[in-house]
């Protein structure tokens, strides 16, 4: 990159000709969003400069006034972004809960696991460019090894064909792209790119981290992010608003993550679907900007659209850490659109006394059981979990700020002066290379190493399953603690026997130094070296680094602002990537006789559906990454995972082999499954991979948000039974068959008409959630497919 290096002083002068110039232009208040950092010589290095990425609260200002205006009262802060960002505020219809909103984010972020299919989808289409600021972040493909520098050549250089084509599609589309080792997508857009009253959607389910920092970050599938990238308004679902009223204040050991803990454990895993959760109350003043997005981020786990936070001066700080003050100059301006409403009304209202608040650890298995750190060991006893703590690990995209590697170095600092280190493995996650650069430059990194930590590279690592662990073997019954924001069975280490608790960077480092679940560092003493019993302090670190931020490494690809020729290569013969083909249209029937592929028996995430881990590697090749297709649900037949009955020859096999033999011999299939179907990540290859594979509806008891969307994004039919009870009905060699769909409408329920193999039949109903633009999607065969037909209109 050719230097752009400039004094703070001429800066400061170049922004303000900026804001003159747009004034000039009749802009008003619109502001280039300027990125800056310090370069090695102390001058502003200009390394993200977008000109088509401003901010423009007077029109969120203005679109506010129109819709409290039309509903006539006061507004949720989640309502004022949401509604602001409307694509027609004079005549959408607005009903919590039941109306499809047509909105236009701010921009798009897409990590590398998603980015590849996304930007395959967004090649479909035929367009040429983005229409609005997009990023590229490269955090998955990173396995946990050795440690940090090794593991990120190792990754450069087993995955250098994904990377290429990410980064040769960014450059050609106009996207922009954060290479290996820049740090975890969520923390790379606090850093940079939220900002109060932002309205963004990205490729993963803990998009809504932002929410720290006043933004509606929402989490979606590719083919979402391709509809915005395209230009063309984007559906959700008018959420509903849950108020988290926040009192007293934290201290001692609770922290931030202690709220979201609390919450998921009074809520459960699907308490926020079709919800906001927003936060307010005076306890809100008591947390750290990146103690906010780490609740912000766990959200994803209870559901939720995505959650928020109010404008304050803890986010204004920092703003102004973070190299954009002028932002924060913007929001303190427009602050009453940054707030709720005084006397707005909540769905539901939860109230929590931060004063009162415990330290909590959450699981195993689910990121909803939740405990008090005090009595998890007597719990853990009385349920045969292993006490012994095996590794504890600290980071991931919900705990690896400053402040999180701060506490926990805090309480191992106490370890070492007391002559102990951790009793198991100790891993640490840095958020980004700017976290790292600065943690290693304050001695924090020193410390954790020193307690007998290993600093992995700026990536997802073990929390995503990215972890070549070697320490138990797979079946080993074991516990591991982590303050990551997920904890489904084999997802850290593909070992369904591990017992995963989550909880905050400080208590993890507590419980590994201790070495069992059955430590409360508020009342329990530790061995030092010497034999003396002590006790550990409540850790006390800064929230932001007094010297400001160390950069790091520079590691973001601005796309050109002329591609010229540039070409996006695909091999015919890659066995990573691979262009996708349209899927066939509805041909305008009943869909008769579908075989029962599986019937689910209880929880199904998309881990389940479509695992990560070793498979992350095939994510931009449908063909390849569909054998690992509901290889981890559970068949209610048999009680076995990926383990079918092929109703054909009577065989027992995986779930994919069966579902292709199917598919070879025209034979249409269907998902029978349980509650919160589809709960977790935001993967798109959960729902493409059945579409692929000859699928064509999932029928369940409920869905999550994401993977109900993405479901119907590549034309498969998400449908729930209007008895629950019908659930039952089903056995796993029925023939199930849709029927009304020639009149197929929105709000009108379907018919299914169950044939059992004794000649016998059962016929329910089956309700959905499609409007008329999702109909069309079905009709046409996918959403990407309608796109096509409205160019050519």
């Amino acid at each position: 990159m050719r230097d752009t290096s400039l004094s703070v002083n001429k800066m400061a002068s170049y922004c303000l000709t900026v804001s003159r110039l747009q004034h000039a232009l009749g802009l008003g208040v619109r502001r280039l969003h300027i990125t800056t950092r310090l370069s090695a010589h102390g001058k502003v290095a200009m390394s993200r400069f977008e000109p088509n990425n401003f901010l423009n609260y007077e029109k969120l200002q203005k679109n506010i006034e129109i819709v409290r205006k039309r509903l006539n009262r006061p507004l949720t802060l989640s309502e004022k972004i949401v509604y602001g960002h409307l694509d027609d505020p004079v005549g959408q219809e607005i009903v919590r809960g039941r109306t499809y909103l047509r909105l236009h984010p701010d921009r798009v972020a897409m990590q590398d696991a998603t980015a590849q299919m996304a930007m395959l989808q967004f090649i479909s289409s035929g367009l040429p460019r983005v229409a609005v600021p997009s990023t590229i972040h490269c955090d998955h493909l990173i396995e946990a090894q050795v440690g940090g520098a090794k593991d990120l050549e190792r990754a450069k250089e087993m995955h250098q064909e994904v990377y290429s084509f990410i980064a040769s599609a960014g450059a050609k589309y106009g996207v922009g792209f954060w290479k290996p080792g820049s740090g975890i997508i969520h923390q790379i857009i606090l850093e940079n790119y939220a900002y109060p009253g932002l309205l963004l959607i990205g490729t993963d389910s803990h998009s809504p981290n932002g929410g720290g920092l006043g933004s509606i970050c929402i989490g979606v599938g590719g083919a979402d992010a391709v509809d915005v990238m395209a230009g063309i308004p984007w559906e959700l679902k008018c959420p509903k608003v849950i108020g988290v009223k926040l009192t007293g204040s934290l201290s001692g050991w609770t922290s931030p993550k202690d709220i979201i803990l609390k919450v998921a454990g009074i809520l459960t895993v699907k308490g926020g679907t079709g919800a906001i959760v927003e936060y307010h109350g005076p306890g809100v003043d008591s947390i750290s900007c990146t103690g906010m997005a780490t609740i912000c981020n766990m959200g994803a786990e209870i559901g939720a659209t995505t959650s928020v936070f109010p404008y304050n001066h803890r986010m204004k700080t920092y703003l102004n850490k973070t190299g954009r003050s002028e932002i924060a100059a913007l929001a303190d301006e427009f602050k009453d659109n940054l707030v709720p409403d005084s006397g707005c009304e909540y769905d539901e209202v939860i109230e929590i006394n931060l004063s009162e608040l415990k330290p909590h650890i959450n699981g195993p298995f689910t990121p909803d059981l939740a405990h008090p750190v005090a009595e998890i060991g007597a719990v853990a006893e009385k349920s045969g979990w292993p006490l012994e703590v095996k590794v504890g690990l600290i980071g991931s995209c919900t705990n690896s700020s400053y402040e999180d590697m701060g506490r926990a170095a805090a309480v191992a600092k106490q370890a070492l002066d007391k002559g102990i280190k951790c009793k198991g493995h100790f891993t640490v996650s840095p958020g980004s290379e700017q976290i790292r650069a600065t943690i290693e430059r304050d001695g924090y990194a020193k410390i954790l190493r020193d307690v007998g930590g290993i600093v992995l590279a700026n990536a997802c690592g073990p929390c995503i399953g990215q972890w070549d662990r070697r320490d138990v073997k797979k079946g080993e019954k074991n516990t591991i603690v982590t303050s990551f924001n997920r904890n489904f069975t084999a997802r850290n280490d593909a070992n369904p026997a591990t017992h995963a608790f989550v909880t905050s960077p400080e208590i993890v480092t507590a419980l590994a130094i201790a070495g069992t679940l059955k430590f409360d560092p508020e009342k329990d003493f530790l061995t030092a070296a010497n034999g003396e019993k002590f006790k550990l302090q409540p850790p006390n670190a800064d929230e932001l680094p007094v010297r400001d931020f160390d950069p790091g490494q520079d590691t973001y690809q601005h796309p050109p602002s002329d591609p010229g020729n540039l070409r996006v290569d695909i091999s015919p013969q890659s066995q990573r990537l691979q262009l996708l083909e349209p899927f066939e249209k509805w041909d305008g029937k009943d869909l008769e006789d579908m075989q029962v592929l599986i019937k689910v028996k209880g929880k199904c995430t998309t881990d389940h559906i479509s695992a990560a881990g070793p498979w992350l590697k095939f994510r931009g090749h449908l063909d390849n990454i569909s054998n690992n297709m509901l290889i981890g649900a559970i068949n209610l037949e048999n009680n076995k995972a990926n383990n079918v009955k092929n109703q054909l020859t009577g065989d027992y096999g995986a779930v994919p082999d069966t579902a292709r033999y199917y598919k070879k011999a025209g034979v249409q299939w269907v998902v029978v499954g349980d509650e919160n179907y589809g709960e977790g990540s935001s993967r798109e290859h959960a729902a493409l991979e059945p579409r692929h594979l000859g699928g064509r509806a999932i029928i369940t008891r409920s869905f999550a948000r994401i993977h109900e969307t993405n479901l119907k994004k590549q034309g498969l039919l998400p449908l729930t039974f209007a008895d629950p009870a019908d659930y039952d009905k089903i056995r796993p060699d029925d023939k199930i068959s849709i029927q009304g769909l020639k009149k197929f409408a929105p709000g009108k329920p379907l018919k299914a008409v169950i044939k059992h193999k004794d000649g016998s039949q059962d016929t329910i109903q089956l309700n959905h959630t499609f409007n008329e633009t999702q109909i069309e999607w079905f009709q046409a065969g996918s959403a990407l497919n309608r796109m096509k037909e409205l160019q050519k209109q």
